[in-house]
């Protein structure tokens, strides 16, 4: 019950760019995966006991499933938007539940007390109403009207701006962050979370973005976000308890966490379980 609802999803399982004939030995929800790059450019993923699986390459990364997936990995039009600049920021490995990797990036309220004078700063501490809805067609869990002043919104941002924000699931384990574009208004920023489980309370954090951003050189557009997410680790790695509880009862929600209860609603419908603590311990 714990693994069968989420072994058809596609997950992140390396980084083209750092791929080749070799391989890259990793795990996915227990098994042990390789990784690697074809003669052709294509990727090949095999499973612990020798079998092929899955794979695709989108986004700057391979995805694999251990299952048999459903549907074409989801899309992201703004990946083929030209001028954009697609920075593959590299891997974080987090001690939690990729599900808890996941709702933290969904969480607005943390932006002043974790990521201080980056994403917020004190006295502008409160979460304005925003709308959160489960987008039926899509099967997306989805937060729109969302807003925050931010100090540095961006790398690419002069001094702090009222940050508009989207948030969009996708998957269990996957998220994206529509926001302001400081050096283009009418456009969006996108920054996702690509969240590969390793086991039920250890995930490697894949974050990549599409950004409108000609100036920055690219180690200073790696070096914001990783600083960003390594500043969410030492959260991440002391939640208790580990998995994520879908229990109404076992976390009292604020107004402030729409997103997440949305969030888990939707992975408790699906019966999208692994990471997941189903009741209080």
């Amino acid at each position: 019950m714990t693994r069968n609802a989420m072994i058809d999803e596609w997950y992140p399982v390396g980084l083209v760019s750092q791929l080749d004939a070799h391989g890259r030995k990793t795990a996915l929800m227990g098994e042990p995966i390789e990784v690697r790059l074809g003669e052709d450019g294509s990727a090949k993923v095999t499973g612990g006991n020798g079998r092929v699986l899955p794979a695709c390459i989108r986004y700057g990364h391979v995805w694999s499933s251990l299952g048999d997936p459903q549907k074409p990995l989801f899309a992201i039009p703004e990946a083929d938007q030209p001028g954009r600049r697609l920075v593959d920021v590299g891997v974080v490995r987090v001690r939690c539940s990729p599900l808890r990797a996941v709702e933290n990036f969904l969480d607005i309220a943390h932006f002043p007390f974790v990521h201080t004078d980056i994403l917020g700063a004190e006295p502008h501490t409160e979460v304005q109403n925003y709308k959160v809805e489960i987008r039926e067609d899509d099967d997306e869990v989805w937060a729109t009207q969302v807003q925050f002043y931010q100090p540095q919104a961006a790398k690419s941002a002069q001094g702090g701006i009222t940050t508009q924000y989207m948030y969009r699931v996708p998957a269990p384990t996957c998220s994206i962050l529509y926001k302001t574009c400081p050096p283009r208004p009418g456009e969006w920023d996108v920054i996702t979370l690509f969240v590969q489980p390793l086991a039920e309370d250890l995930c490697d954090v894949w974050p990549w973005m599409a950004l409108f951003d000609d100036e920055t050189p690219m180690t200073d557009l790696i070096h914001f976000q990783q600083t960003i997410f390594v500043q969410d680790r030492s959260i991440l790695e002391n939640q208790i308890p580990g998995l994520l509880p879908l229990d109404p009862g076992m976390e009292i929600p604020t107004r402030a966490d729409l997103t997440s209860v949305a969030y888990r609603r939707w992975l408790k419908r699906h019966g999208y379980t692994y990471g997941a603590q189903l009741v209080a311990q």
